[in-house]
């Protein structure tokens, strides 16, 4: 039995991937990077497309080979592939890749396969991380001589702030950009633009497909901003828990945890959580907890790496072996990824994506 375990409800993923896929009017990209913002990697992806997703993205190389190796034939975009990666072993794998510098493109294009290379253009249009920028006007012919250009995308800065004259500016300059590559006679290209947040709110930058990532999982881009994932009609579709290791009553004043940081207001039951930030929990999170027996309880002194504790109140009936929820929708009352991210000074996106290998991910239908 598992000390701990992440319930991956992946008819949650396809319900959300579809409910983009009708919300946006176009195609949908998954963003399964980062072993599926810890959810898996490969059985998210299923549950994508399953859900209608056209394609999938991820960061890293070896993150589109694993999908391949799995069997898994849908088109796949890895971006983040820099000059001397195994370019070769891409276009063998039929793997889309970004390029955003001239040296990346020569790279790509001296690739000997039986299949013809095929690359989506990054461009900056205004968050100044990757893309092309000063090199975009000294692009000419023989850098994409060899290679197919089906794609040009960039990616917004402040999409989960819709009223930011910026939006309104990457996307003018991503139009002209895209205008350019379209005078070189590249006009059956995919445009893409749109994040999650994109997705949800701005109904101008679809474009011709959408890359959603944290919105699959059944989580909001941006809770303050954008609202609730139940106010976007997303469903979460990981609910974390764990075992109660042990219960035991504790006078008050009693001293826990590294560094003596917290006491007992009064006598209380104590449980200890069999998990810590080797697993994923943040060790600087603060007024949140778990949920057990129908109630909150929450985190006190300081988390370790293998296990934190809870108060459980004087009159909990937890006991020894218990499971607890650490996150889930919230629907039972329960703490959510949201409320963990507040609780650690971040956001769910790194809440759920921190959650470590030693927590098995366990694939069910229904886990709410």
């Amino acid at each position: 039995m598992n000390r701990a375990e992440a319930r991956i409800d992946l008819a949650r993923i396809s319900e959300n991937v579809k409910h983009l896929k009708n919300l946006s009017g176009t195609d949908v990209m998954a963003v399964v990077k980062a072993d599926a913002y810890g959810h898996g990697l490969v059985e998210v992806a299923r549950a994508a497309i399953d859900g209608g997703a056209s394609a999938l993205g991820v960061a890293l190389l070896e993150e589109a080979i694993t999908l391949r190796n799995a069997g898994i034939t849908s088109p796949i975009l890895a971006w983040l592939v820099p000059p001397g990666s195994d370019f070769k072993s891409a276009v063998d794998n039929d793997i889309e890749l970004a390029a955003s510098s001239i040296i990346a493109l020569e790279q790509i294009g001296s690739v000997t396969s039986k299949n013809r290379p095929r690359v989506h253009l990054e461009v900056d249009t205004g968050m100044t991380r990757g893309g092309f920028l000063s090199e975009w006007g000294k692009l000419d012919a023989h850098h994409v001589a060899n290679i197919d250009i089906v794609g040009i995308f960039s990616h917004f800065a402040r999409a989960d702030e819709p009223d930011q004259e910026q939006n309104d500016q990457q996307r003018a300059r991503f139009k002209e950009m895209v205008a350019t590559l379209e005078s070189f006679g590249y006009t059956n290209i995919v445009r893409h633009l749109s994040n999650s947040a994109a997705t949800l709110k701005d109904d101008q930058s679809r474009f011709d497909m959408v890359r959603a990532g944290i919105a699959i999982y059944g989580l909001t881009p941006d809770l303050e901003n954008l609202g609730s994932s139940e106010s976007l009609g997303l469903k979460p579709a990981m609910q974390l828990r764990a075992k109660l290791h042990l219960v035991k009553q504790v006078p008050e004043g009693a001293a826990v945890g590294y560094g003596a940081t917290a006491h007992t207001t009064s006598e209380t039951k104590l449980g200890i959580v069999a998990m810590g930030y080797a697993d994923g929990i943040p060790r600087i999170a603060k007024n949140v907890g778990v949920f057990v027996h129908g109630r909150k309880a929450p985190v006190i002194g300081r988390i370790s790496m293998d296990q934190f504790v809870v108060d459980l109140g004087a009159d909990s009936t937890a006991v020894s072996g218990d499971w607890v929820i650490v996150f889930g929708d919230g629907s039972k009352g329960e703490y959510t990824a949201d409320d963990w991210g507040a609780a650690s000074l971040s956001i769910n996106y790194e809440i759920v994506t921190r959650i470590g290998p030693r927590v098995p991910r366990i694939y069910a239908h229904h886990v709410y």
